[in-house]
């Protein structure tokens, strides 16, 4: 990594500034250059997000970029499909801790979650929230809500309580929906006051972004960053 593209800790404003200290600013499509990814870097650190979320195989460059600059390495495990078995996502989760992430997204075992299967999630999502604390990073779980009835929905909330995951999280933003405000309202009721809830999949504007933490969001999780702390309108990548 040259040194141009490290963001530095002089150049960014203070993370905590407002909306922008509830965002992951997010850039997960597969084709992301190196280039776009530093790019988002140095666009969180400018305007103080919470995080950069980003596939595992950049969380080396974005913890680099980052340095100093208060801003969080996020990544995610099981993206975006929830389908690998426990071990492998546990070793995933292993290696972009070990890679300098801070917090991690995993994707649940959605079929056991439709199937009604409390047992089955909460040991996928311990087994990997175990190795995330080991490491000191905090394991965010997405139920992905688009393909959940409202039980499935608290039945995966509170397996990931029982598991002892750090937050609960609406989407990938990769199988269709998205964050709802009825939904978030859900997860916060089901998971109870003190459990983060992230807000994920569609969320572009300001508007969007303060109806989610109104209805219980702690975290938002967005590549509409930029739009939403301007008051502007995003666009629908992601």
């Amino acid at each position: 990594m040259s040194n141009e593209a490290t963001v530095h800790a002089g150049t960014a404003k203070p993370a905590g500034d407002g909306i922008a200290s509830y965002i992951d600013h997010t850039l997960l499509k597969p084709e992301a250059s190196e280039a776009e990814v530093l790019k988002v870097c140095a666009e969180a650190a400018e305007y103080g997000f919470k995080s950069v979320c980003v596939n595992p195989v950049w969380v080396k460059t974005v913890t680099t970029a980052l340095k100093g600059s208060g801003v969080l390495t996020c990544s995610v495990v099981g993206f975006p499909l929830g389908a690998t078995p426990t071990d492998v996502k546990s070793f995933e989760a292993r290696g972009a801790v070990l890679d300098g992430a801070d917090e991690v997204d995993m994707v649940i075992n959605i079929a056991a979650a439709r199937a009604g299967d409390k047992g089955a999630l909460a040991d996928d999502i311990a087994a990997v929230a175990e190795t995330v604390h080991a490491g000191g990073a905090i394991l965010k779980v997405i139920i992905e809500t688009a393909l959940l009835t409202d039980e499935q929905k608290v039945l995966a909330c509170q397996a990931a309580v029982e598991a002892g995951a750090d937050f609960v999280k609406t989407s990938t933003g990769f199988n269709g929906g998205g964050a709802t405000v009825e939904d978030v309202a859900l997860m916060r009721n089901a998971v109870g006051p003190n459990m983060g809830v992230k807000a994920s999949g569609g969320v572009r504007s300001l508007a969007d972004a303060q109806a989610m933490i109104a209805a219980g969001a702690t975290r938002i999780g967005a590549s509409s960053g930029i739009a939403i702390v301007k008051g502007e309108q995003g666009s629908t990548a992601y």
